[in-house]
């Protein structure tokens, strides 16, 4: 059948329709991109999120290139326009940082498509980790390793002399993304302001909250800080808060007024609860042990309801069929008591050794980065059960070399 000439110019503005706005005819439009670091290549892959099947496509041009070496942490600035990737480098330690280490900024474009802006310097060696504060106005990049003073160079770019971290603050341009250093007012050395903010001991990951900031340190501590004015970083009454009965932290992570640890050593998850002056306080529940048959469990994700916490499993203690040798176990935050309860079938089949995970800004799907095998899993979340189940198209999307962390953006605006 023949269209006239006026049904054909109505089915080209139909499918120019679509295109602009990220719709297919079997799916429901794009509700997000989500973006991977690879490790093994120094790439970014980078996603589509299809609303009604939760499916991943593949953004034109992806992988893109994360213009450093060993991508460790991606933070994504609020409105969706702004990607911050941290290379970690390779060769770095307590007396230099690596090769290639940096911060690298990317514009997102139509379509999710990546352009790389510039690079950035932290202060400190070996990064490890990167947040941002609440209003997206500062972004905070944690060093494994400090520098000393050097008397030489009349710089901070001395051998570590005491094992503690840093982080180093900027400011990010609301309109433009590009990072200011901010010095720390409180610290100065010959009369200038010292150009981080120090922490505890070889630090490995953190996580903001409200305004407050939280660094993981080896020794199983945590360094609370409250995130003051101008993007200043203040000790809090407590500089190292010690977690009782720890054997080895593997993450932190949380949301609402939740802060969630992952202890491999003894299969367990310590929650807390976060107060004024960026106290911490345990849980009326107490520490949560996992559900068995797990082991090694590396990080948490608190859902946007503050109702179900999540843990990624890399392993497993047993080989009866019923238990993934990695997996996700899920829980229900009781909301009277605060302990941790089992949501009925987890644990839930993920990849190979997975690292991260986030929830589509819908509220319907989740993902995890899996590293061994460079996938990413997706699952459908019941918003009233917290169970998980597979998507309706398949669940296993190739993304890149050596999976690193992940992060998902709603918008672009």
């Amino acid at each position: 059948m023949k269209l006239s000439l006026i049904g054909r110019l109505g089915m080209a503005l139909f499918a120019s329709l679509t295109l602009g706005l990220g719709m297919t005819a079997c799916g429901g439009g794009t509700i997000g991109y989500m973006w991977i670091l690879g490790q093994q290549y120094n790439q970014i892959a980078g996603f589509k999120i299809d609303d009604y099947t939760g499916n991943l496509t593949q953004i034109q041009g992806s992988p893109f290139v994360t213009n450093g070496a060993f991508p460790v942490s991606i933070v994504i600035k609020p409105g969706g326009r702004y990607i911050y990737v941290i290379n970690q480098g390779t060769g770095g330690g307590p007396t230099k940082p690596g090769t290639s280490q940096n911060i690298a900024l990317y514009s997102v474009g139509g379509d999710g498509v990546l352009t790389f802006q510039q690079s950035y310097q932290t202060q400190g060696y070996v990064s490890m980790w990167a947040q941002m504060d609440s209003s997206g106005s500062y972004l905070y990049v944690l060093d494994k390793y400090a520098p000393s003073y050097n008397a030489v160079t009349g710089l901070f770019n001395g051998p570590n002399t005491d094992g503690n971290g840093a982080i180093t603050a900027f400011s990010s341009d609301s309109t433009t993304g590009r990072l200011s250093l901010v010095t720390n007012a409180q610290t100065q050395f010959m009369g200038v302001n010292t150009p981080f903010f120090k922490v505890g001991p070889t630090p490995y990951m953190m996580k903001t909250s409200g305004g407050c900031l939280l660094t993981l340190n080896t020794g199983n501590t945590i360094s609370p800080l409250s995130v003051g004015n101008g993007g200043q970083l203040l000790f809090t009454t407590t500089q190292v808060f010690p977690i009782g009965g720890a054997s080895n932290i593997t993450s932190i992570n949380g949301g609402g007024s939740y802060i969630f640890l992952t202890d491999a050593g003894t299969n367990t998850i310590d929650g807390f609860t976060i107060g004024s002056g960026c106290t911490l306080t345990t849980l009326q529940g107490g520490n949560t042990t996992n559900i068995a048959g797990t082991s090694n469990p590396m990080y948490t994700l608190v859902d946007s309801t503050s109702k179900y916490v999540y843990v990624l499993n890399q392993t497993t203690t047993t080989t009866t069929s019923n238990v993934p040798f990695s997996s996700i176990s899920a829980f229900t935050i009781n909301s009277s008591n605060q302990q941790l309860q089992a949501i009925s079938g987890s644990p839930y089949t993920v990849g190979s050794n997975p690292v991260c995970m986030v929830e589509d800004p819908t509220n319907q799907y989740m993902y995890v980065s899996n590293h061994n095998d460079g996938t990413v899993t997706g699952k459908v979340l019941d918003p009233t059960t917290g169970i998980l189940s597979d998507l309706k198209r398949g669940s296993t999307f190739t993304s890149a070399g050596l999976a690193g962390c992940l992060a998902l953006s709603g918008a672009v605006n």
